[in-house]
C-alpha cells in the first residue's frame, strides 16, 4: 500500500469518526440516555414482574410481601398496576408504533372485568382467583388511556373502551355534597379528587372524540365541583371531603394536581377561554415549586406520572420547560440514587412494587419523546 493510500485512509478514518463525534454532541444533552433507560426497565419489569407460567404479574417482587386481603393472598397483581403499564404502553407506541404493547395487557385486564350492574366495569383482582372491589379511578384511568389511544390510532375498540369507562363512573356519581363522583363503588364515606379529575378528563375526551355537548357539560360540573370542593388555597388539590360531616383529607398528592391541571389545557383548547391556561399555568407554578423543589420525588413514581401528563400537554401552549426542567432534576436523582443491581428501583423497604415501575415505566416514556424535541439540560 502507497503512502498516499495510507493517508486518504487516514483520512477517511478521522472525518468519518469526527462525523460521529459531532453527531454524538448534536444527540447531548439527554439525547438517548431516557430511551435507554426505558429499555432497560421494560427489560427489567418483564423479567422480575411478569409470570410465564401464569401469564400474569406479580404486584411485587418479593413474594412475602404480596399482600394478604381479607385472608386471601393476592399473589398476582392487583388492577391498578395494569392501569399504569397500560398507559406507559401506550407513551412507547408513541415512540414506535410497531411495538404493539398495549393488546397484550388489554387482554391481561379482561380478567378482572366484572359485567355486574349498574354498569360494567374492572374489579380490582382476577375474577377467576377473587374478584375485590371496582374502584372508579382505575376504571377512569384505563378510559383516559383507550381514549388517548382512539385519538392517536382511531380505533373502533378503543373508544368503545373510553365509552365504558364513561358509563361505569358515572354510575357513582349523584348529587350528595352537590355533586361528584365515589371513590369506590358500594362505599359512600368520600367523594375524591383522584376519581373525580380523571372522571373529568374521561368527560373530555368523550367530547372531543364525538362533540356531542352532553360530554362537556359534565365534564363542566364535575370539574366546577371539584374546584369548589377540593382545591387549596395555593391551587392544589386535597385528596378528599368526607360525605359525613364535609370534612377535608388533606393530603396533597401530585397526581390529583396532574388531573386537574390537564382538565385546563383541555378545556382551554376547547373553549379557547384564556382562563383555563391562566389556570393551568398558576397551577404549574405552584405544583413545581411544591413537588420538585428539593430536586426529588415528594411521592411515588405513578402520582408523578400523572402530574407529567399535565406539564407536558400544558408544553403545547406555555414553551416555557422550567416545569419539565424541575420534573427532569426529581427523575435524575431517582435514576442515580435509586435504581438497583437488577435494573429496578428501591422502596425504603426491599423493591419498589409494580404500580411505581409502571409509574417510572411511563415517565421515562414520555421523556424519550421530549428529550428528542427539547433542549433539557440544565
Amino acid at each position: 500500500m502507497t503512502i498516499n493510500k495510507k493517508a486518504l485512509l487516514v483520512l477517511l478514518f478521522f472525518t468519518a469518526y469526527s462525523t460521529f463525534l459531532s453527531a454524538q454532541k448534536k444527540n447531548k444533552p439527554g439525547e438517548g440516555i431516557y430511551k435507554n433507560e426505558l429499555q432497560s426497565l421494560q427489560a427489567a419489569i418483564q423479567k422480575n414482574f411478569y409470570d410465564k407460567a401464569s401469564g400474569y404479574y406479580f404486584v411485587v417482587v418479593d413474594s412475602a410481601q404480596r399482600e394478604n386481603k381479607n385472608g386471601y393472598l393476592r399473589e398476582y397483581t392487583y388492577l391498578w398496576s395494569l392501569c399504569a403499564l397500560y398507559q406507559a404502553a401506550n407513551e412507547i407506541e408513541k415512540l414506535d408504533p410497531k411495538a404493539k404493547l398495549m393488546e397484550p395487557l388489554i387482554k391481561n385486564m379482561a380478567d378482572y372485568y366484572d359485567p355486574a350492574p349498574p354498569k360494567g366495569g374492572y374489579t380490582d383482582y382476577i375474577m377467576k382467583l377473587k374478584p375485590g372491589q371496582r374502584y372508579y379511578d382505575d376504571n377512569q384511568w384505563i378510559g383516559i388511556t383507550a381514549l388517548d389511544a382512539y385519538a392517536r390510532k382511531k380505533q373502533k375498540s378503543d373508544f368503545a373502551k373510553g365509552k365504558e369507562m364513561y358509563d361505569f363512573m358515572m354510575s357513582g356519581y349523584d348529587q350528595v355534597l352537590g355533586g361528584g363522583m365515589y371513590w369506590v363503588e358500594g362505599s359512600k364515606s368520600s367523594k375524591n379528587t383522584c376519581s373525580n379529575g380523571p372522571g373529568v378528563l374521561v368527560a373530555l375526551q368523550m367530547y372531543q372524540a364525538t362533540k356531542n355537548k352532553m360530554y362537556l357539560d359534565t365534564a363542566l360540573k364535575i370539574f366546577t365541583w371539584t374546584n369548589a370542593k377540593l382545591q387549596t388555597p395555593s391551587g392544589l388539590f386535597y385528596d378528599n371531603i368526607r360525605t359525613k360531616d364535609g370534612s377535608l383529607g388533606k393530603a396533597t398528592f401530585s397526581y390529583n394536581t396532574g388531573t386537574m391541571l390537564e382538565s385546563n389545557v383541555y378545556l382551554y383548547e376547547i373553549t379557547g377561554d384564556k382562563k383555563y391556561l391562566d389556570a393551568a399555568n398558576a397551577m404549574a407554578d405552584s405544583s413545581l415549586s411544591f413537588f420538585y423543589g428539593e430536586g426529588k420525588f415528594r411521592d411515588g413514581y405513578w402520582f408523578n406520572a400523572v402530574l407529567l401528563r399535565g406539564y407536558q400537554h400544558l408544553l403545547k401552549h406555555n414553551k416555557d420547560t422550567k416545569y419539565i426542567i424541575g420534573f427532569k432534576k426529581a427523575l435524575d436523582h431517582a435514576l442515580t440514587n435509586e435504581k438497583n443491581d437488577q435494573g429496578l428501583f428501591n422502596a425504603k423497604k426491599g423493591v419498589q412494587n409494580l404500580v411505581e415501575h409502571g409509574g417510572m415505566l411511563e415517565i421515562l416514556a414520555r421523556f424519550a419523546w421530549l428529550e428528542s424535541r427539547y433542549k433539557l439540560n440544565i
